[in-house]
């Protein structure tokens, strides 16, 4: 079992790498909007009820995952380097793979914010992310989440076995997703 976590800043390309990946390995994508959207029909996922129940839906996601034959997922987050509580989740959702006989696996995207504003209106991300097509919040909320949140680890702070660190921001999909799966042997 493989659980290949890329994360990232909004818009720096997680769910579109992810979704080459899928097409090129056999690995299943589960991007975060897949929960995120769901829920945010009933509940904004700024709610204490719309994070609850963003969690509970992908934890039972992993515990399935985890305890299947399928031969691993990939899953996408905007990991908050300065929150203890998304190195507390992260580590947890590690634990359950591991626990299970998975290996884990690092993807780290960064890339320039001018390319990520550009991304931002994306036709495939607009389509794939409902929440996202609300362009003028969309942008504002990925600026002011650099502000907020530090969305790129520090030199040396990713001390994991199988991580990798890529500036996509002049490379395509494509060509980060056969990065990924060569550095792996995924």
């Amino acid at each position: 079992m493989k659980f290949v976590l890329i994360f990232g800043p909004q818009a720096v390309g997680k769910m579109t790498v992810g979704q080459e990946l899928d097409r090129i390995t056999d690995l299943k994508l589960f991007h975060n909007h897949m929960t995120i959207d769901l829920v945010s029909h009933f509940f904004d996922y700024g709610t204490k009820e719309g994070q609850r129940l963003v969690n509970l839906f992908r934890r039972e996601i992993f515990e399935e995952v985890s305890k299947s034959r399928l031969d691993g997922i990939i899953f996408t987050y905007v990991w908050a380097f300065n929150s203890q509580d998304d190195w507390d989740y992260m580590n947890q959702v590690f634990q359950l793979f591991e626990s299970r006989g998975g290996t884990v696996y690092l993807v780290e995207l960064e890339a320039d914010l001018d390319e990520r504003l550009e991304r931002n209106k994306s036709p495939n991300r607009l389509q794939h992310k409902p929440s996202k097509r609300n362009l003028e919040w969309s942008e504002g909320d990925l600026i002011k989440s650099m502000k907020e949140f530090r969305l790129n680890s520090l030199e040396g702070e990713m001390n994991y076995p199988n991580y990798i660190k890529i500036n996509n921001t002049n490379i395509s999909a494509e060509a980060a997703a056969k990065l990924i799966r060569g550095k792996f042997q995924l």
